[in-house]
């Protein structure tokens, strides 16, 4: 495994489709939401100088604008600002300031030094990274920003562990055709407890730090990369159920982040998503039909699921074949790891 300290040259690198899945507690439903594609980003150019200022689709703003901040708002964490307004001046003191939404540059600097101009904003975007590190391990790829002071190493060190013993099994069960390169963002401003968006996996920093153990949280992200389903391939419940279904079965240490699938209750539905679904699914492997959710799976990326598709695959309705688990919900669990 190779391991190489990062300049922030490797923004190039990150430029991906955003379609973030956010991983939520399995008591909770969530709402239906309908995924949409990501907004463009819109670039606005204020010349507050004295000399004239090539804003043109062709111009070195632009050009440079297009190649970084993309890649600045895949890296950045979560939901970067997509209107960006640039203003080049004559009385900005320094070279060039840049943060999400907003870039100042000196005119006379862009006179005398447009060819430093990509670098110089991509040192600016990331100067608030604590590390960017690019591991890679055969055809397989991670880059691992943090922008938490603090992060645990060790943690760090299962969180890209996991990944390569995870991440290529997953895509030659699921997706051979999944990328090779992925990235991982450790947040300190993110709320949730992951995301994943396009080939970006994005961390909040204090849930990690409360839940040190719980790295199985990328076999379920990771899955969501693999799934690459697009938009509107279909529900929610199904693809949040899919993912901890894969954690499920293929986590590294379920037992030693105390990670379960819940006994069946009347009060559930196979919408609640997550590990509710994920049991059902196992039960169906193993009362209903061997291979059904990997099947399942391929018929979202290819956009061919439809409700139908439980019927003509079981001989039963999705709702059918929850009245069946909820009258005989008994499955056989194990679990991935050791007690601590």
């Amino acid at each position: 495994m190779a391991r190489i300290f990062l300049i922030p040259a490797l923004l190039l690198a990150l430029a991906g489709e955003v379609a973030a899945q956010q991983t939520v507690p399995a008591q909770t439903n969530p709402p239906a939401r309908q995924r949409r594609g990501p907004r463009p980003f819109q670039l606005s150019i204020i010349n507050n100088s004295g000399t004239a200022v090539d804003t043109s689709a062709n111009g070195v703003l632009k050009t440079v604008f297009n190649k970084v901040y993309p890649a600045f708002a895949q890296a950045d964490g979560y939901r970067t600002k997509r209107e960006v307004t640039l203003e080049v001046s004559d009385k900005f003191e320094g070279a060039i300031s840049a943060k999400a939404g907003e870039i100042i540059i000196n005119s006379n600097w862009l006179k005398n030094n447009p060819d430093k101009l990509e670098k110089a904003l991509m040192s600016q975007f990331s100067k608030n990274w604590v590390s960017a590190d690019t591991i890679k391990k055969g055809k397989y790829q991670l880059v691992f920003i943090s922008k938490a002071p603090e992060f645990d190493p060790a943690v760090k060190e299962n969180l890209i562990r996991t990944y390569f013993k995870i991440y290529p099994k997953l895509v030659k069960m699921f997706n051979d055709s999944s990328t090779r390169n992925v990235l991982f963002v450790v947040d300190t401003a993110y709320k949730g407890v992951a995301e994943a968006s396009g080939n970006r996996i994005l961390f909040s920093a204090a849930y990690m730090k409360s839940h040190p153990t719980d790295i199985d949280v990328v076999t379920h992200e990771t899955m969501h990369i693999v799934q690459g389903y697009g938009y509107g391939s279909g529900p929610v419940w199904l693809t949040e159920g899919i993912a901890d279904y894969v954690r499920y079965k293929f986590g590294v240490d379920n037992i030693g982040s105390k990670w379960a699938l819940p006994e069946f209750k009347e009060s559930q539905s196979y919408k609640n998503s997550y590990r509710i679904t994920a049991r059902f699914f196992e039960w169906l492997e193993q009362n209903v039909k061997k291979g059904l959710i990997a099947t399942l799976d391929d018929q979202l990326r290819k956009h061919e699921y439809t409700e139908q598709s439980w019927a003509n695959l079981t001989g039963k309705t999705v709702d059918e074949l929850w009245l069946a688990y909820s009258k005989s919900p008994a499955v056989k669990l194990k679990y991935s790891g050791s007690a601590k």
